[in-house]
């Protein structure tokens, strides 16, 4: 399969800056760079085009950054906390999306989308988890996600006590008066 060519509109993480032209597989061209405008295919006539037109984007780049980062100093340290149900070794009963973030930042005064959030990998245990949320393609800000089984255990991560640590040494003295040290097991008849 050949590469398709494109001039970027804006820059792409790991791709490259806005006018770069780029190769890349067909399928990722067609489904997110060329379906998200953020780039255009590198025809005479789109060079053109965007040559003409890039002075005025960079400038609307530069006044989108100048606000994320405005943004990105108000709410610099951003913390949620999201109440999840969990068994008693922490692990959560499914897992916390990019979308159950998006929704809790939201309701600490910062809107953002879903596909802001980037996640190395699911949130599927209780504590703290930084994720990183993208306001512009030059601007991120981290986030720290505190998920917990209640309000109060919440309020206990975030001082940095380990929670569901506590039940652990008494389940381990129990289990040391139960069985003699050095005690072989009986041999059955």
């Amino acid at each position: 399969m050949a590469a398709v060519e494109l001039v970027l509109l804006q820059r792409v993480e790991k791709l490259g800056q806005m006018g770069d032209v780029v190769r890349v597989k067909p399928g990722y061209a067609r489904n997110y760079l060329l379906a998200q405008r953020k780039a255009i295919r590198a025809s005479k006539e789109n060079l053109a085009q965007f040559e003409t037109q890039r002075a005025q984007l960079e400038a609307q780049n530069l006044k989108r950054r100048e606000e994320a980062e405005r943004v990105a100093e108000r709410v610099g340290g951003l913390s949620v906390v999201i109440i999840r149900q969990a068994g008693e070794s922490g692990s959560l009963y499914g897992s916390v999306s990019a979308r159950d973030i998006a929704e809790a930042c939201t309701e600490k005064g910062l809107t953002i989308d879903r596909q802001q959030v980037v996640l190395g990998h699911p949130i599927k245990t209780l504590g703290l988890a930084q994720v990183r949320v993208v306001l512009h393609p030059e601007v991120s800000i981290p986030v720290t996600v505190n998920v917990a089984r209640s309000p109060e255990e919440a309020e206990r991560q975030a001082r940095g006590e380990r929670v569901g640590q506590e039940e652990a040494p008494e389940a381990e003295a129990e289990a040391a008066e139960l069985f003699d040290p050095g005690a072989a097991p009986e041999p059955q008849a």
